[in-house]
């Protein structure tokens, strides 16, 4: 018989390789749980014995034993191979990641490659995936009467199953565990799941320009995941530009993004993302480009150039995922990326930090555009927070900027450069001293 590496066989033409092999015997722990060492055998399968007395098995047994950790007891004996004595190692073990001399390594081929920090975290989640599933747990604060029932009826009218009891519902739905309710379920059904997990939210902003140096419009949402989705999906169509095509006699609006692409991705970022993590889910509408930003790197060792070319998905909140499939807000294929590509091709998939977010082109930005034309589609983008701040204004004739920027929503910067423009647009004039002052109206803002 020919011996040959491969990724459970390692070979070593003695023991003076002890080291290297019981790195090899770590590596391939941590891609199969199981392999076979044999010392007196070169590494191109030529057999050139093993001096194996009982010492130099214990030296063996004892070098493994102190340098790989978790400990492991594999099989050490004496064989035979053409004529020749060598030794032959079998090992196994499920307590991955596994570590020689201090350090993980992974089998690749017939090598050993050093893991690194982002696979040696996707191999502990892995191991303990289920324990560590968010949406598994269960919520000990949270009681029956913080779920909302009108919530739970409308979804299980849409996923037709019938409600007898608010109990019996929700351990129909398998969002209890004994009394206490899943995460899931809070995060789905309690009238305010705010109230248990502060991340239950959604945070949107429009900039100005292709940077974050001016908001000129900015919201919070708080409440559960179905309401967040919707929030996220109104606030991305108020804020781009819309076109129109016509089919018979009708109208039909047609985003300059598509709708079902944007859609997919907010849902995916609810669905996907880290509850550990205490970010919100963030969506960012920039001059140029729609970001939709979900808390959690790709889960269970997925890659984007995987989830790009493969029809794989890997479910971090295996509980919500069933969930939105039972009443078809996503498919159990893994299809979201490939639907997403599909209507924008040229969206791009990125990890940055600790988030992954998902990037669509602006399709109008793309004209040639002059200074004037770019001013002119920023101030109509800022028309409503003018008629905001002359409202206040006409209220409180007094009112400070810091107040201005409480009641609308947009930061410091972006309150002084729509005060600017109503100035100098001979709208608004300020009688006296920043401090002690007032606002006076002198026209009504121009009419489009």
């Amino acid at each position: 018989m020919k011996y040959r590496e491969s990724e459970t066989i390692e070979l070593k033409k003695s023991t003076s390789e002890i080291k290297e092999a019981v790195i090899s015997m770590s590596a391939i722990l941590n891609k199969h749980n199981r392999g076979e060492l044999y010392f007196g055998i070169k590494n191109d399968g030529a057999v050139v014995g093993q001096a194996a007395g009982d010492r130099t098995l214990r030296d063996i047994s004892r070098a493994i034993s102190e340098n790989i950790e978790p400990k492991i007891y594999p099989k050490i004996r004496q064989m035979k191979i053409d004529n020749k004595i060598c030794v032959k190692v079998s090992f196994e073990g499920k307590d991955i990641p596994y570590f020689a001399f201090g350090r993980a390594y992974m089998r690749v081929a017939d090598e050993n490659r050093q893991i690194s920090a982002r696979e040696l975290e996707n191999l502990i989640i892995n191991k303990n995936k289920d324990k560590l599933r968010w949406d598994k747990e269960a919520c000990p604060q949270a009681k029956l009467s913080d779920i909302s029932v009108k919530k739970l009826k409308t979804f299980l009218k849409m996923a037709r199953l019938k409600y007898d009891t608010l109990h019996n519902a929700l351990a129909k739905l398998k969002i209890l565990k004994g009394r206490k309710l899943l995460n899931a379920a809070v995060i789905l059904f309690a009238k305010t799941p705010q109230k248990f997990f502060p991340n239950a939210k959604l945070r949107c902003a429009v900039f100005a320009r292709t940077d974050t140096a001016l908001i000129i419009d900015r919201k919070e949402y708080e409440g559960d995941i179905f309401y967040l989705i919707e929030k996220a999906q109104e606030y991305i169509l108020k804020n781009i530009h819309l076109g129109m095509r016509v089919e018979g006699l009708y109208r039909i609006d047609v985003p300059e993004i598509d709708k079902e692409a944007f859609r997919e991705a907010v849902i995916n970022a609810f669905c996907h993302r880290d509850y550990r993590e205490y970010d919100s889910v963030n969506i960012a509408i920039f001059k140029d480009r729609l970001e939709i930003r979900s808390p959690g790197l790709l889960y269970g060792g997925l890659t984007i150039e995987k989830i790009r070319t493969e029809l794989v998905s890997e479910r971090r909140n295996e509980v919500i995922a069933e969930l939105f499939h039972r009443i078809h807000i996503i498919e159990r294929w893994g299809r979201g990326i490939a639907l997403m590509l599909s209507k924008e091709p040229s969206a791009v998939f990125k990890e940055v930090g600790k988030q992954f977010i998902v990037v669509f082109k602006r399709k109008r930005t793309e004209e040639k555009t002059t200074p004037k034309t770019v001013e002119k589609t920023v101030e109509k983008t800022v028309e409503k927070a003018d008629k905001k701040i002359i409202a206040l204004i006409k209220e409180k004739p007094t009112i400070t900027q810091h107040e201005l920027e409480a009641k609308i929503g947009i930061t410091r910067r972006g309150i002084e450069w729509n005060l600017k423009k109503l100035k100098d647009a001979g709208i608004l004039r300020r009688i006296g001293p920043d401090k002690g002052g007032y606002w006076q109206i002198v026209k009504g803002p121009k009419k489009e």
